[in-house]
């Protein structure tokens, strides 16, 4: 306790008596500002002097700049700041003037090229080891500046209802709740913040290890159980600045202008705006700056500003240990909406002149996200035991908020402190924690309800079911911590067939994911799918699209028991062993035979995912960041000792990969697999096509996109014993901007696969081929299409299978951004 105390109180008087550095000059001409004055809150620190600077300590987080005849402005605090100020009362014609060159300083790209291309050798992951602390405080308030004048009309608003003798609360249930509920929370916001979440946590990093993060502590106001979710979420900590980044610079302008002297190291100083931003009519000249260390090219600060000064801001700054440069502090400011209160009531029948008064008269009170994160403790060289990186990449020492006090760079304000006691109650009145639970189930693609986990991916569409609608039901942790029974019911219009499966998970631990699984199924399955165990609900979305066009189904019901264990963060093991029968759907003989045919076969799957980050949760492990590469492994044996009727043996493997180079992002997948023995033609593999055979078809030539698959191929006809596959997409490092704010480029793709079959005769169904020569696509990918969140991708496909008829050989995609490549 008293080392505790000591920290802190030393970290008080270093704030007290750190001296910064602030620079003010004109934004049109910059020219230094003599005589701009600086205050924190409303104390006056002082003025700039001939050159525009000042050079002042103070404990607060930013400061006010004011100066005559400009529009005064706010800044972070930090040992060097700069700002520039537009004048007041600048004429029309002089405003037009001041338009800015819409082409970046070839300098300034130069720079910024360089320090991209070192960025990971700058980071601290280019040392052998390092550990340090961090400390993060977030939360969604009224605008500080306002909270006096907001207190004010809040009180004022109360005594004015409250004179109304014949007050009218809504008549509807949830009108009038919603009606209270508001009035209650505009009350507690007058002394506290609307949320507030605290997060310390300790980084940990051997090359031989690999990585580790602690949450050392976490609170969350109005919530009693923890977020999973939020702890994993990450900062910038360890990514590029999208500053930075090469795809963004059609979003930005950047310019090199001068030079800075910071704790005795020169920087590069770049000044950049947003590309749509031409006049800056009482605005800032430039969105941001970033300083650029000259020795090493690393970023040392990035300050990033909104165009309209009141919309926010957020700085970062980095610092120099082991010439490796460590992320020090980060602040956000972000607006986020609006609060809208009626001054007037709104008449029954009033006239547009009316209306317009009303609104006019309507209070407003910006709404911000604040976020201030401290990094601190830097070790490095660590030495490290083994035991300190066991379990999952990310690991949960305490989340109830008592050891924060250990942790906190600065103290609460008595705002901060009033937040957890106020909405803390309101919390527990208005069940904030079962509300948010349904949110963050929606991450792993359910819907909560109680003690129920609601998925709706059965519900689906393909050529033999045609429209499929069903979900499944789960009983969650709340039902028991150990024991976890599931149903799911769907049904197929076109088939007209139920389907329906139940099933028990049953954990040994709730230290890692470890369970054992029993479960009956009644169901359909396209014939030939590649092993899709293990495999990420993002990933089994992206490849549902393999399905649509292959009418070559199946049945099959049965029971399988299995085990699935993490042996560690990187290595999952499923084993399972399965009986069930099974019968065509489709007009198709085995060897002379139709009707059902017994199976009794194992499994054995490995994944091994060496970077990806996974958290212990109360329902599971939770992959909060997939990384490459990733290894997919499958073997299934089928037994005829066993009361099967067959013996085969069934390997299939999945490579994927992503890496960057000066060209570009490629992005790879490499897949293939081998049969031996004699079962149907569902136990082989498919070869991935998308695309309908039918004659005519107005959409003949569009599919939706797939994990694996091809877009010109027809689907169901290529079926092979053993096979080999790849996907090759490399992005164009071309970014440009169309609609909207988001940027597109394009991908170039290839893919093909080939393979063979030792025995086709085995097997007669119309269309049926094997595939034996290389079948190749090319295409290109239009990222984010017309600015939206989606990619179209067009297709041809080349060599030995392509045609004469150019609609033979075209196809075309669509895909949701949000499955990535």
């Amino acid at each position: 306790m008293t080392k505790t105390f000591t920290g802190l109180l030393l970290f008080c008087i270093s704030l007290m008596f750190s001296q910064s550095t602030l620079t003010v000059y004109r934004s049109d001409n910059n020219k230094p500002l003599k005589g701009a004055k600086v205050y924190c809150n409303s104390s006056f620190l002082g003025q700039t002097n001939d050159k525009g600077v000042l050079t002042f300590s103070t404990k607060c987080t930013k400061v006010d700049v004011e100066i005559d005849n400009y529009i005064g402005d706010e800044v972070l605090v930090d040992k060097v700041m700069e700002l520039a100020l537009d004048r007041e009362n600048v004429k029309s014609t002089q405003i037009e003037g001041v338009v800015l060159t819409n082409e970046s300083d070839p300098r300034a790209l130069a720079i910024l090229d360089k320090t991209f291309r070192r960025f990971k050798d700058n980071s601290p992951n280019a040392l052998d080891s390092y550990s340090y602390k961090s400390y993060e405080k977030m939360s969604f308030d009224v605008d500080l500046d306002s909270i006096q004048d907001y207190s004010r009309f809040v009180d004022a608003r109360k005594d004015s209802l409250t004179r109304l003798s014949n007050r009218q609360l809504p008549k509807k249930e949830k009108e009038k709740k919603d009606s209270i509920e508001g009035e209650q929370m505009m009350e507690v916001v007058k002394d506290s913040k609307m949320f507030l979440w605290e997060r310390a946590m300790e980084f940990l990093y051997s090359k031989k290890h690999g990585e580790k993060v602690n949450v050392l502590d976490n609170r969350i106001s109005g919530l009693k159980n923890p977020v999973y979710e939020m702890m994993a979420l990450r900062s910038n900590r360890d990514k590029i600045p999208k500053e930075i980044l090469p795809q963004n610079r059609s979003l930005y302008r950047y310019f090199l202008t001068d030079s800075i002297e910071i704790d005795g190291r020169m920087n590069h100083v770049i000044r950049f705006r947003q590309v749509d931003y031409k006049v800056p009519v009482n605005r800032r000249k430039y969105n941001g700056y970033i300083y650029i260390d000259k020795d090493s090219y690393a970023v040392k600060k990035i300050e990033s500003n909104s165009k309209v000064k009141s919309d926010g801001s957020i700085t970062s700054v980095w610092i120099p240990i082991n010439e490796k440069w460590f992320l020090k502090t980060e602040n956000l400011k972000i607006k986020v909406g609006t609060s809208e209160f009626s001054t007037v009531p709104k008449k029954e029948n009033e006239t547009a002149e009316e209306k317009k008064e009303r609104l006019a008269k309507v209070k407003k009170f910006g709404n911000y996200a604040y976020m201030k994160a401290d990094y601190f403790d830097v070790q490095t060289p660590v030495e490290f035991k083994a035991s300190q990186f066991n379990g999952y990449s990310m690991g949960v020492k305490n989340a109830d908020g008592t050891l924060l006090d250990q942790y906190r760079t600065d103290s609460l304000t008595t705002r901060e402190k009033l937040t957890y006691t106020k909405i803390d109650s309101l919390g527990k009145k208005y069940t904030l924690d079962r509300k948010v639970q349904v949110l963050t189930a929606l991450l792993r693609a359910n819907f909560t309800v109680g003690m129920v986990d609601i998925s709706p991916l059965q519900t689906k569409y393909n050529r033999y079911e045609g429209f499929r609608l069903g979900a499944s039901f789960k009983l969650n942790e709340k039902f028991n911590k150990y024991i976890s029974p599931d149903v799911y019911l769907a049904y197929g219009f076109k088939d007209r067939g139920w389907k329906y499966g139940a099933g028990v998970d049953v954990k040994t631990t709730l230290e890692r994911n470890s369970f054992f699984r029993l479960e009956y199924f009644n169901d359909v399955m396209a014939s030939g799918r590649f092993s899709q165990n293990l495999w990420n609900a993002k990933m089994q979305i992206n490849n549902n699209g393999s399905n649509i066009q292959n009418d070559k189904y199946f049945q099959f019901e049965g029971f399988r028991f299995g085990y699935q264990i993490d042996l560690s963060n990187a290595l999952t093991l499923d084993v399972s062993a399965t009986k069930q029968n099974e019968e065509t759907a489709f007009d198709y003989t085995f060897m002379g035979r139709t009707g059902k045919f017994e199976n009794f076969s194992s499994t054995a799957t490995i994944k091994f995912s060496p970077n990806s980050k996974n958290i212990m949760t109360p329902y599971g492990k939770y992959t909060f960041d997939q990384k490459f590469p990733e290894v997919y492994l499958n073997y299934e044996q089928g037994y005829k000792s066993l009361g099967g009727e067959f013996d085969y043996s069934r390997i299939d493997v999945l490579y994927t990969h992503q890496f960057r180079t000066r060209l570009g992002v490629t992005s790879t997948r490499a897949y293939g697999g081998l049969y031996f023995g004699q079962a149907p033609i569902w136990h082989l593999f498919e070869m991935g096509g998308l695309s309908t055979n039918q004659e005519n078809s107005l959409l003949s030539n569009f599919t939706f996109t797939s994990y694996l698959g091809f877009a010109t191929m027809t689907a169901g006809k290529y079926f092979n014993d053993k096979f080999a596959g790849y996907y090759i997409s490399h992005r164009i490092p071309w970014y440009f901007k169309s609609l909207g704010k988001n940027t597109s480029n394009f991908d170039v793709i290839y893919r093909g696969v080939i393979g063979n079959m030792k025995n086709p005769e085995y097997h007669q169904f119309e269309g049926f081929s094997p595939l034996d020569h290389l079948y190749q696509e090319v295409g290109l990918e239009y990222i984010n299409f017309l600015s939206s969140r989606l990619n179209l991708g067009l297709f041809y496909r080349v060599g030995h299978y392509s045609t004469n008829d150019f609609k033979d050989n075209f196809g075309f995609q669509l895909k949701f951004k949000f499955l990535e490549f």
